[in-house]
């Protein structure tokens, strides 16, 4: 595989979490390819909430641990117009999407990152590169 940014989604920081095997291979060879690997701001917001659901200190210490080796890129202004442009074409396009996957894939798309998920859904935004697993 080749890369030259990625973008890990939510549901791969989760599989992560929860130690699945071929997450933990994938991340081998992401780091193998040397890759930059980051993390949009709406997915620590995901994942943290799932840790304050779970009520489980110990679950915001592994997430705390896990976003200490990424970047983490914010929603800021350029990323907000370039989601809320995204939103539009799915509105129009009479598709539907979570606001935080739109989000992601804002800020995704203005770092020119690929995002690395297994949900389908990100394959309906036009523009996107997506690494499915």
């Amino acid at each position: 595989m080749v890369f030259e940014m990625a973008c890990l989604d939510t549901t791969f920081l989760i599989d992560l979490l929860s130690g699945k095997e071929e997450i933990s291979l994938l991340m081998e060879e992401l780091d193998k390819t040397e890759v930059s690997i980051a993390i949009a701001s709406p997915s620590v917001m995901e994942i943290w909430l799932g840790a304050m659901l779970l009520g489980k200190e110990s679950e915001k210490v592994k997430i705390n641990e896990l976003l200490s080796s990424f970047e983490i890129f914010p929603l800021d202004e350029k990323s907000a117009k370039e989601a809320a442009e995204i939103e539009a074409d799915l509105w129009n396009s009479g598709k539907m999407i979570d606001i935080e996957d739109v989000m992601i894939a804002g800020i995704a798309r203005i770092h020119g990152e690929k995002v690395v998920t297994r949900d389908q859904h990100f394959a309906q935004i036009s523009g996107l590169k997506v690494l499915k697993y």
